[in-house]
């Protein structure tokens, strides 16, 4: 974990809620309801997330409750739910959907088939037929009526709380259209001016399309949120829970607490995480980390909710449930990255905040300035206003900022939640600006390059001893020791039938062994670098030698060396190739082991890593990742990934500028790494810098769009070169090609 990402854990005092916020419209919206939440009193931090419709809120629950923060929000002119439960908010986002569908249809038919049949009637005669003045007098007014209904209830409650948004332009336009077109109408019937440009067509035009953009933004919105419904419907709602007679009872899944027995039959889902306590199957945990085939289960083994026992009978023991389960962290995850925002994301939101007063301003402006302009050429009264008309109306549509809302948060909702598909959880935004800046990537080796299930390969015997009687004695004094090493040796005495001796003191020594005294007589246990403490000559082992570890008699302040033990890490299948991947693009690669160096050399040449340092102790590997931070190459400061399993890697993985902790199902709540890869596979650190590198691409992609659209628009709009029914369709194309854009991140990864 980064030292950015240590600081933005939120405090224990404080909890974490997601409101469901209805009625956003732009990034305006945002500041709004980022500021009505933000005034609640015992409200620490609060998030906004356009794309999502979401507010996640950092809350002091002893000053002040969700209801609270949710009655501010929608006094401020937002309807909000109290909070975001999974089904209430996809049925909010379908109804939220069908209602702009609606709005579009109706739009459409009142007006495509009218303007239509305009063309076909302008193209065959220059006369204006007077039904089709009074048909589109009619169409607009059911528009304005019916299609324009929302828009003018949002800006409206916009108006009472004294702010606005962007329906306040979109309503703001359609008045302009539709109520400069009735007043030039009736100034023609009753004979004081002829008959001027009117734009009846083109207010019903502005509101079907934006109405038809508003609802493909909906759809595509739901569709960039796909993501994390599919992970939030993996857990089964119902589990069966075995009695003390092992008859199974079905219950919610909320029901079920630790501790308690359930049964999972072939084809059923693991309801809660647990370990297993009788049978064996396999179990398919692709829809968690990502890997495709199925992996055998046996007793002792952890299992993850949401995964698919797919043919043997299990039986589970409950050992996280609720919010506490794998899956529920996996979600939690990926909604808080969701609603992370980059630098980038809050000036956007902050030029938005003030973009709709300013371009009522530029409204004005643009009407005053054709007004002079006719007046200064003595055009007749009914072309200045038509002319101011058209270049008002075209203003106010064309500036709506949603775009600019929308930019961000849709490239990182579809970017965390196809990293969250493949077994990669981007924690927050700045692990995902971090890691596309990556230059080299350090690895730890047992557990990250390796299996990290050590086991013991030969037994040399030098001082007398049975090869036997060593191991015992070995066992005997590491049989307290939750080193991965003393395990081994342990397990290989116990297979053998050895007896082990209980020892009378202890004392582990970090990165070098242990010392203890069994039988009466002190033993040393370590590498020889323990042994050298003591005064024993450095031990000749073979130059290709793995890990070893040495032991040795103490008496009368000198050392006997009695032999050794030699042990085998397997290599893990896909390391080779997460190496060559990192070579290819680019990036030096560092072992950093506490394992000797002859060790590191071996697994190095085999998997073909850059640079080695071993021998390294816990605590001086944070000083070593600092000091390659430190090592400035051609005037600029090395950017380090680390890369480990997150227990003795820790200290290094958060003074790393980006920590990449290799998790499983079953611990992606260790808070070690701004990623963590869920699967355990190591091509995921370059799957992990790839999406985060496409993911921030899209981003300035869709912030040049959004900003480039506004500049150059509004300048085409005021001087009168767009008419207001192209600038209602590029208005809600943009919107379109924003979200648009930050889907293809969906197809990142698939080849």
């Amino acid at each position: 974990m980064s030292d950015r990402t240590a600081e933005m854990q939120t405090p224990a005092r404080f909890e974490q809620i997601t409101l469901t916020v209805e009625g956003m419209t732009c990034a305006s919206c945002v500041a709004h309801v980022q500021k009505a939440a933000m005034a609640v009193p015992g409200v620490e931090n609060c998030q906004v997330n356009l794309a999502s419709g979401t507010a996640a809120v950092t809350l002091d629950p002893a000053s002040t409750t969700p209801r609270a923060v949710a009655d501010a929000i929608a006094d401020a002119g937002y309807p909000t739910l109290a909070e975001a439960a999974s089904d209430g908010h996809d049925h909010s986002h379908r109804d939220h959907s069908q209602v702009w569908f609606r709005r579009a249809v109706v739009g459409l038919v009142l007006w495509f088939p009218l303007e239509l049949t305009h063309w076909i009637m302008r193209l065959a005669s220059s006369h204006e037929q007077p039904w089709m003045i009074w048909a589109s007098l009619a169409t607009s007014t059911a528009a304005i009526v019916y299609v324009g209904r929302g828009f003018y209830a949002s800006a409206w409650r916009a108006l009472k709380h004294g702010t606005s948004n962007m329906d306040t332009l979109i309503a703001m336009g359609a008045t302009v259209a539709y109520g400069y077109s009735v007043v030039a109408l009736a100034g023609h019937w009753f004979g004081l001016w002829a008959l001027p440009a009117i734009y009846l067509m083109e207010s019903t035009g502005l509101l079907a399309l934006i109405s038809t953009g508003h609802w493909l933004e909906a759809r595509a919105r739901d569709s960039a949120g796909n993501a994390i419904r599919q992970l939030m419907t993996l857990a089964p709602p119902t589990a069966l829970r075995l009695d003390d007679s092992q008859t199974p009872t079905e219950i919610p899944v909320a029901e079920v607490r630790l501790g308690d027995r359930l049964r999972v039959r072939p084809g059923d889902r693991v309801p809660v995480d647990g370990v297993i306590i009788a049978g064996r199957s396999a179990v398919d945990e692709s829809m968690i980390t990502g890997e495709p085939l199925p992996v055998v289960r046996d007793v002792g083994d952890e299992v993850v909710g949401g995964t698919i026992n797919t043919d043997g009978r299990l039986t589970l023991k409950a050992t996280r449930v609720g919010s506490q389960t794998a899956l529920a962290q996996i979600v939690r995850l990926v909604e808080t990255a969701q609603s992370a925002k980059p630098p980038a994301q809050k000036l956007a939101d902050a030029i938005a905040a003030v973009f709709v007063p300013v371009v009522l301003a530029i409204a004005l402006v643009t009407g005053i300035a054709w007004y002079g302009y006719g007046a200064w050429h003595h055009w007749p009264a009914a072309l200045t206003w038509a002319m101011l008309a058209n270049a008002t109306c075209s203003v106010l549509i064309i500036a709506c900022p949603c775009a600019l809302g929308l930019a961000l948060p849709a490239a990182i909702m579809v970017g965390a939640g196809n990293g969250a598909r493949r077994g990669i959880l981007i924690r927050d935004i700045d692990a995902l600006q971090t890691a596309e800046k990556i230059d080299t990537v350090v690895l730890d080796k047992t557990g990250t390059l390796t299996e990290g299930r050590p086991s013991v390969s030969a037994i040399t015997a030098t001082g007398g001893v049975s090869p036997q009687a060593l191991l015992a004695l070995a066992a005997s004094v590491e049989q307290f020791s939750a080193h991965p090493l003393a395990k081994a040796i342990v397990a290989k005495a116990r297979s053998e039938g050895a007896e082990l001796s209980e020892p009378k003191s202890f004392t582990s020594r970090p990165g070098l062994g242990v010392v203890a005294e069994t039988d009466g007589k002190m033993w040393v246990v370590g590498n020889a670098a323990l042994l050298a403490e003591y005064g024993s000559p450095s031990p000749q082992s073979p130059p290709d030698a793995g890990t070893i570890v040495h032991i040795g008699e103490l008496a009368g302040g000198a050392i006997r060396h009695l032999g050794s033990i030699s042990f085998s890490d397997a290599i893990k299948p896909d390391a080779k190739a997460a190496i060559a991947e990192l070579h290819r693009m680019k990036l030096r690669t560092v072992l950093l082991t506490g394992d000797t160096a002859a060790s590191a050399e071996a697994i190095a040449r085999e998997v073909g890593i850059d640079q080695i340092q071993a021998q390294v102790k816990p605590d001086g590997k944070a000083r070593f990742v600092q000091q390659l931070q430190e090592a400035a190459g051609n005037g600029a400061r090395p950017v380090v990934a680390m890369v480990g399993d997150g227990v003795n890697d820790a200290p290094a993985l958060a003074r790393a500028d980006l920590g990449i902790a290799i998790g499983s199902g079953s611990d992606v709540a260790k808070e070690t790494g701004g990623i963590v890869l869920v699967r355990g596979n190591l091509l995921g650190v370059a799957e992990a810098i790839l999406l985060s590198r496409a993911t921030m691409r899209i981003i300035r992609q869709n912030l040049f769009l959004a900003f480039a659209y506004n500049v150059l628009a509004i300048p085409l709009a005021a001087l009168g070169l767009l008419n207001p029914l192209i600038a209602a369709a590029a208005m809600a194309l943009s919107d379109i090609t924003v979200i648009g854009n930050a889907l293809r991140l969906r197809r990142h990864g698939k080849k």
